[in-house]
């Protein structure tokens, strides 16, 4: 019998609670064998955005998921050069697990981008399923999403998630203006911050 595997993509700066809430939910809900969290480099969407050191996200990334057996940290975009395109990794993951259905894990607002990315029908094609999250009083015009993309329909498992409004982005505005901050983290992730006196 296959496994399915998730792939849970992000540059995870730095990992916190929605995170591994997310991947959890998805984990059971979607009946995977694991996520794979796959650290990005440079997401080739976002140019330029200032983004702390990989060693460092790839530490606090070990740390979020150390406790939970069906999470995996995937180096597979940081042992290639870029721009790191998501279809390029599916295809990379997939000839490492020939037996295993990939499982890409997106957000509603992914969803819904998805015509804008790079070769948008060839990686509906490479992967099994697409596992969404949805998120309460999020509205995706499937239609056109379906008419821009004709068989993602199929392709896609919906997944629910409580409803945190957690961010990296707000966190690190919280560490740099000194706000609180410690509860959207997992105390090891915290800890490291602390210790390396990250996002001041």
């Amino acid at each position: 019998m296959s496994e399915s595997i998730g792939i849970f993509g992000g540059t995870f700066d730095p990992p916190h609670l929605g995170h591994l809430i997310l991947a959890a939910e998805a984990l059971q809900q979607l009946q995977l064998s694991k996520v794979l969290w796959v650290l990005t480099p440079q997401p080739p969407h976002k140019p330029g955005n200032p983004i702390s050191e990989t060693r460092l996200r790839l530490d606090m990334v070990r740390r979020a998921i150390a406790s939970q057996p069906g999470f995996e940290l995937s180096t597979v975009e940081l042992d290639r050069p870029g721009p790191h395109y998501t279809l390029e990794t599916v295809d990379i993951l997939q000839s490492k697990f020939p037996r295993s259905y990939l499982v890409l894990l997106v957000g509603g607002d992914s969803l819904r981008d998805l015509p804008g990315w790079y070769k948008p029908r060839e990686l509906i094609t490479a992967v099994h399923s697409l596992g969404v999250m949805r998120r309460p009083g999020s509205v995706v015009d499937m239609p056109a999403l379906e008419a821009s993309l004709p068989g993602l329909t199929r392709k896609l498992r919906f997944f629910e998630t409580p409803q945190l409004e957690i961010s990296s982005s707000t966190i690190r505005q919280r560490i740099a203006s000194g706000g609180h901050y410690r509860y959207y983290l997992p105390a090891s992730v915290y800890d490291y911050i602390q210790q390396n006196n990250l996002y001041r």
